[in-house]
């Protein structure tokens, strides 16, 4: 996926994004990516799927390393530190490109990311792939979470209207049914892909076009 490369200051170091800006773009799109101690980049497929659907849609791009990964300074923190990383992209984003709606995503542990910013944040649309709840409220791959827990969402912070959870059937890594609770409590639509592992592997198109579908209505 073409896009400029460059590092900016965080609370650990520097952090490392790639970022595309078309002429005029109508959003910001920050995309967090999988778990960093489990090989995840964002040079991940998803990650760079569910962006190059927010570019195809008019956004300007923003994928970035969590700490401890590539040339992004710093060490792992279980999503603590890795949520004020997000939340740093999205603030220089909105310094480099001006104050747009924000989009936010992320794929399994960046999933988990991507939703506690967007409780901090304020968001225009929020893309869960296969979301790492579990790891959020340090249940590891243990006890599913409780989908009330307000530290996955306060009510009606999350909704119909602006966000999507899209998740594969034979996912054995983040399992489906904890993200259908979750949504389950705030009404929250999921996007089932029959087939799809927790990779999605040759299902990426399908993010893509359910990905673009959100952030264009009508199409």
């Amino acid at each position: 996926m073409d896009a400029h490369r460059a590092t900016i200051d965080g609370a650990a170091g520097a952090i490392e994004i790639a970022y595309a800006i078309p002429e005029r773009p109508s959003a910001i799109a920050v995309i967090a990516h999988p778990h960093p101690l489990h090989g995840g980049t964002m040079d991940n497929k998803v990650v760079t799927t569910v962006a190059r659907a927010f570019r195809d849609a008019g956004a300007a791009t923003f994928r970035f390393n969590f700490r401890g990964v590539g040339r992004s300074e710093g060490a792992h923190d279980e999503g603590r530190g890795e949520t004020g990383d997000l939340l740093e992209v999205a603030a220089h984003a909105a310094r480099a490109v001006g104050e747009l709606p924000l989009w936010l995503a992320g794929f399994s542990f960046g999933g988990g990311v991507a939703l506690r910013a967007s409780g901090i944040a304020d968001f225009a649309q929020l893309v869960l792939v296969a979301p790492a709840l579990r790891r959020l409220t340090g249940h590891g791959l243990g006890e599913p979470p409780d989908p009330d827990d307000p530290s996955l969402g306060a009510p009606g912070r999350h909704t119909s209207a602006n966000t999507i959870v899209v998740h594969g059937d034979r996912d054995e890594t983040t399992l489906l049914a904890d993200s259908l609770a979750w949504s389950a409590a705030r009404d929250v639509p999921v996007l089932v892909v029959p087939g799809a592992d927790h990779f999605f592997h040759r299902k990426l198109h399908v993010i893509r076009d359910v990905v673009g579908r959100l952030v264009r209505p009508g199409a």
